[in-house]
């Protein structure tokens, strides 16, 4: 068994990290720059941490490791407690994953945190007071990255939540809230439309939230939330929300501050937590001193409240800060009417380093508030609920004809059998059988949906038609009359009743 699997099968293995000792990689482009000044700053300000260097990125790429990073490497990364990344540069052409979603799924990192701060007018900015983080889940969602092409028409992709994912998530992002003096936490899901995976994030928020009397909670859904940040950005603080909307609302509030050069990023896991700045590579001013280190320097410092070192963390960014106020800037801060001097990597870096113990008079001073140990989580035990299935979607692939509804209803309802019957049949969500309109397209991909049979809720005397039981042989046996009607089937989804609630979405029009 290899290394990775090992981790996913048996995560309680690894070994214990440790808090002084961190991994590191240089990456690519500039990212022995930013990394050499980012340690020598760490260095200065007494962080007392010992290095364990690893490559990752285009060199280990082109020796054959196709996500960047050799096996060898997983033993120095598990044993330390944090490992602060530098850019890297991902060959082109196809065959190349993504490292940071290996490390990410591999490592269990399950939040992402994206602090958005404006430095105006250093740093040109419309909302000169915007001070928000954004904390995003990181392993889950539509980025499970489970797709298939279905029929010759249609492609599906599965948005995975989990409850255990939200919960651990959500009270990371309250504990993250009360732990730098934070005042509200704000979720953003789109569970107007996806009921069930946004509808038990939001749930799961509403529940959590409920145990944190001291921090304001409120819920947006994400299309004008996204609008807000982009408009109003100082009514938020924290914000949480689902993998690809943090994904994409993160970047539009970095944009909106201003500072995409500055800002740094934590991937927090249980065990083992990964660090670095939110820009790439930029090979293309790769040693020749242009480069802006504080976005890694500002993602080391994250790391160093994760570590305990939050005072250290403290007087490195209010050395920064200074920095940036009395016009000592690299050449992509440069501006006329507040750039004093313009300096080199090395010459900024000196410069923090010489501001150690100082703080901004103009730009608001970073204070740590009670961040003083790892934030920890821990999620409810689990209770196993009372789960009935009542049914089955069966999908099918069906180009036969004219595309008519009808046609394909009159036959499945004949081959429903006894204890089944036809409930519907969907096309892209929509319900076209029975009672369809013709003015809706239809592709070759159909949802058809069965649910126990009039007789057999009768029987039970429910009169209920989601409440009687279906066995599993009832659907087994639905499979093999359409296998031999010569009817392709694609995929099933049964359908249950969790904790007497219907645990499936509706058809539109059903």
């Amino acid at each position: 068994m290899k290394l990775t699997e090992q981790i996913l099968t048996n995560p309680q293995s690894a070994p214990a990290p440790l808090d002084n000792r961190i991994t590191l990689a240089y990456g690519d482009g500039i990212g022995r720059e930013i990394m050499e000044s980012t340690l020598a700053i760490l260095d200065a300000a007494g962080a007392g941490l010992e290095y364990d260097t690893i490559k990752i990125g285009k060199e280990m790429y082109l020796e054959g490791h196709a996500s960047g990073i050799s096996p060898e490497a997983w033993d120095v990364l598990r044993r330390n407690k944090a490992f602060l990344k530098g850019p890297i540069t991902t060959p082109q052409g196809g065959g190349y994953k993504s490292l940071n979603v290996t490390i990410r799924k591999t490592l269990g990192l399950y939040a992402n945190v994206r602090p958005c701060r404006a430095f105006t007018p250093y740093v040109k900015s419309h909302f000169p007071d915007m001070d928000l983080v954004v904390i995003r889940e990181n392993e889950e969602d539509l980025y499970a990255g489970i797709e298939h092409q279905q029929t010759a028409e249609v492609v599906q992709c599965l948005k995975l939540v989990s409850r255990p994912g939200c919960e651990r998530l959500i009270r990371y992002a309250f504990e993250y809230a009360r732990a730098y003096g934070r005042r509200k936490v704000t979720c953003m899901t789109k569970d107007n439309i996806m009921k069930h995976t946004d509808g038990l994030f939001h749930q799961v928020f509403d529940e959590v939230a409920k145990e944190y009397q001291d921090i304001e909670a409120d819920h947006y859904i994400i299309d004008i939330g996204a609008a807000m940040l982009a408009d109003s950005p100082g009514r938020f603080d924290v914000v949480v929300t689902l993998n690809l909307y943090g994904d994409i609302i993160s970047d539009i509030t970095a944009q909106v501050a201003g500072s995409v050069g500055l800002g740094g990023s934590a991937n927090i896991g249980s065990h083992i937590s990964m660090f670095e700045a939110i820009h790439g590579s930029a090979p293309d001013i790769a040693g020749k001193g242009l480069a802006n280190p504080s976005g890694l320097i500002n993602a080391a410092c994250m790391m160093l409240a994760h570590l305990g070192k939050g005072r250290i963390a403290e007087r490195i960014q209010n050395a920064l800060l200074c920095t940036l106020e009395e016009g000592i800037h690299t050449a992509d801060l440069y501006n006329e009417a507040f750039t004093k001097q313009k300096v080199s990597t090395s010459g900024f870096t000196q410069a923090v380093i010489q501001r150690l113990g100082q703080e901004p008079s103009r730009l608001k001073a970073v204070r740590m508030g009670q961040q003083s140990k790892p934030i920890e989580v821990q999620v409810k035990p689990y209770v196993r609920p009372d789960k009935k299935l009542v049914g089955v979607d069966v999908f099918i692939d069906w180009a036969d004809g004219n595309r008519i509804p009808a046609e394909l209803g009159h036959q499945l309802e004949k081959l429903a059998g006894e204890a089944l019957q036809l409930k519907m049949i969907t096309n892209r969500g929509v319900k076209v059988y029975p009672d369809g309109f013709p003015e809706t397209f239809c592709t070759d991909h159909w949802r058809c949906r069965f649910v126990a049979s009039a007789s057999k809720v009768d029987a039970q005397g429910s009169g209920m038609a989601y409440a009687a039981p279906v066995a599993y042989s009832d659907i087994t046996n639905l499979l093999q009359r359409l296998t031999i009607a010569g009817l392709n089937f694609i995929k099933i989804e049964n359908l249950y009743e969790i904790d007497g609630e219907r645990a499936y979405s509706l058809g539109q029009g059903e």
